[in-house]
């Protein structure tokens, strides 16, 4: 979840006090006790209903957690490729493409600035939402594979959990900007749970290292994206 940062302060009425000598002081020890749990309390405890991010924050944590998720998945890709896909051979079994292949993203920063912020979003949350399904089940998988140490495990956990994060962030984003032309349709389903399950070890390793080179790729895009986004609807476009 999002912790928000306002705070709702419970109002004290007045005019339940009697105008007795101990008012004053039963109003004052009140609103002492209500100040101490206020303080002893994490912003919007309980995810208040009418507790909201500005824009800038919501951005700001969306790209913070964006970019932490391409690192781990980066490292995660470089070691698996050192200590299992060594060879030619190897690579040469590689599937190229991948299963987002079909969402068209730009090419390039150029195309991404001139990429109507609605698309971009749209775009983003496609993404996202396409890599749900791949990594319930590569974190499944990974846990099956005696071959991978604990640490491949863990990172594959934690990819996972954030991604999660991220999408809901997404989702608080997109209702903040009220684009009005988010398509919410864009979605790439995956298919390829076999090549992580049946066949030989190879076979296997095959499959594990397009999905690792797959969500290294998809990441990246999904960061360069909402740094994007964050420069021109909080920024303005001063990039």
């Amino acid at each position: 979840m999002w912790p928000a940062t306002s705070i709702s302060f419970t109002a004290v009425d007045p005019t339940c006090f009697s105008a007795g000598p101990g008012s004053l002081l039963l109003l004052l020890v009140l609103n002492l006790l209500l100040c101490k749990n206020v303080a002893a309390s994490p912003a919007c405890a309980g995810g208040a209903a009418n507790c909201r991010l500005s824009l800038q924050d919501l951005f700001t944590r969306a790209v913070a957690l964006s970019d932490n998720i391409y690192k781990v998945a980066e490292d995660t890709f470089r070691d698996f490729q050192k200590t299992y896909a060594t060879g030619q051979e190897f690579i040469s079994r590689a599937i190229n493409s991948c299963h987002t292949s079909s969402i068209p993203t730009p090419a390039d920063k150029d195309q991404a600035l001139n990429t109507k912020s609605g698309t971009l979003l749209s775009t983003v949350r496609g993404l996202l939402r396409s890599w749900e399904d791949p990594l319930q089940h590569l974190t499944t998988t990974v846990r099956d594979m005696k071959e991978f140490p604990a640490d491949l495990i863990r990172r594959v956990q934690e990819i996972e959990y954030k991604t999660h994060q991220l999408r809901e962030g997404m989702e608080k984003i997109i209702k903040q900007v009220e684009t009005g032309v988010v398509n919410n349709d864009i979605f790439a389903a995956w298919s390829r749970l076999s090549s992580l399950q049946k066949g030989d070890k190879n076979s296997r390793l095959v499959g594990f290292y397009n999905l690792f080179h797959c969500l290294r790729r998809d990441t990246n895009k999904v960061d360069n994206f909402l740094k994007i986004l964050k420069c021109k609807l909080v920024h303005e476009g001063s990039c």
